[in-house]
């Protein structure tokens, strides 16, 4: 297969966004490609990675429209829905057509247009990638959080405050994202205080509803050198399933999917969890922090928790996680989260971050649909 290279990534600002998806997209995609100097006819192929944009906004057909709209007619599009791990997924497939051969330049772009709609209703369309058993017993992603949450501080020993913690964490990196959607820090006793949603976990314990783009663009290694000496190789990337009906799986602390995909991922790339430098978990409820960083082999069983509360996961500890204030400070605009993971560590390894820079060389990006239900795991370094 093709090594694949990362040239170009782009992402918009995170937030209450006017407009449509397809405008969100467009921006990003344009911010890419003029960040690298391709231009749009030079795409093979256009990958868009969205969840609901037709039961938000009533838009479907949002790849043909994006390539309409910046000028890449001709190119193969495709839109990539895997729920909350579209972006994940996206870059799966945009890595697949590359290393392939079927395509010499693939742009990839993630987006999605929430915040228009009640909290209700937001709330009911994430729902509905639920078991239908699940759905129609009102079951919704928060209690499921609320759920494992409780069954992991019990089992652990784990206090309420390392959860918050993950809150004070995330937030204090993403005051140096100027695309986050929250820029502003809080203290421990903040989050712990804020309103109970879903016992034990609180307010400051979930992510925002968030509009917003993001995109990357993809192309074989030995064409990434004659654009620039400044690329990022996809040294691995995998995907998993778990059950869908998540009161069927072994043990609710451990997301199988995230195992999985991890392992093969890893052994793609030829490394070990001690090998990364940084990593963009998916924090959409502060749990699943705690759970991927375990399951992806970073820490034992239980031990998240005390790694988090020692500042061995902080900004300069031995491995930063969510430098760029993950989904929790930065947003999480469904389609779009997985690429932005996607972006954080692009910018990180290409030593663009600024005031949030680490010193990293190796990254992982974990990207989770629903509960664990899908997952894809990328490993990113930098060529040579």
């Amino acid at each position: 297969m093709t090594d694949v290279a990362i040239i170009g990534a782009s992402m918009t600002q995170f937030g209450e966004r006017e407009g449509w998806v397809s405008d969100l997209l467009a921006e990003a995609a344009l911010d890419c490609l003029d960040d690298t100097g391709v231009r749009a006819e030079a795409l093979d192929h256009l990958y868009v990675s969205n969840m609901a944009s037709g039961e938000f906004e009533g838009q479907t057909g949002v790849p043909n429209a994006l390539a309409h709209d910046i000028g890449a007619l001709g190119a193969y599009t495709q839109r990539v829905d895997q729920t909350s791990a579209s972006g994940g997924a996206g870059i799966y497939a945009a890595w697949q057509s590359v290393a392939s051969g079927a395509s010499e330049m693939t742009l990839l772009v993630g987006g999605e247009k929430m915040t228009h709609r009640t909290t209700g209703e937001t709330t009911d369309v994430i729902a509905s990638l639920t078991h239908p058993h699940e759905y129609k017993h009102g079951v919704t992603l928060p209690s499921f959080a609320g759920l494992t949450a409780r069954a992991y501080l019990d089992r652990y020993d784990a206090p309420r405050e390392a959860l918050a913690e993950v809150a004070v964490k995330n937030h204090h990196n993403g005051v140096d994202n100027p695309h986050a959607q929250f820029r502003k820090e809080i203290d421990r006793e903040t989050a712990l205080d804020s309103p109970l949603v879903a016992d034990p976990l609180r307010l400051y314990d979930f992510c925002p509803i968030t509009d917003g783009s993001a995109a990357l663009l993809v192309c074989p290694v030995d064409v990434a050198r004659e654009y620039t000496d400044t690329y990022v190789r996809v040294a691995g990337v995998a995907g998993a399933t778990d059950t869908h009906v998540v009161h069927e799986r072994r043990d609710p602390t451990t997301m199988d999917a995230v195992v999985k995909s991890g392992e093969r991922a890893f052994e793609q790339a030829g490394i070990t969890p001690d090998d990364v430098d940084v990593a963009e978990l998916h924090d959409m409820f502060t749990i699943l922090e705690f759970l991927q960083y375990e399951d992806l082999g970073f820490a034992e069983k239980g031990a998240a928790w005390e790694d988090t509360m020692d500042g061995v996961t902080a900004r300069d500890g031995d491995l930063p996680v969510n430098t760029s204030g993950g989904l929790k400070s930065k947003g999480h605009p469904l389609g779009a989260s997985g690429v932005a993971q996607g972006y954080e560590i692009y910018t990180q390894l290409a030593g663009e971050a600024g005031p949030r820079q680490v010193d990293a060389d190796t990254g992982v990006a974990c990207n989770v649909g629903g509960f664990g239900n899908c997952v894809t795991t990328t490993v990113f370094e930098v060529d040579g």
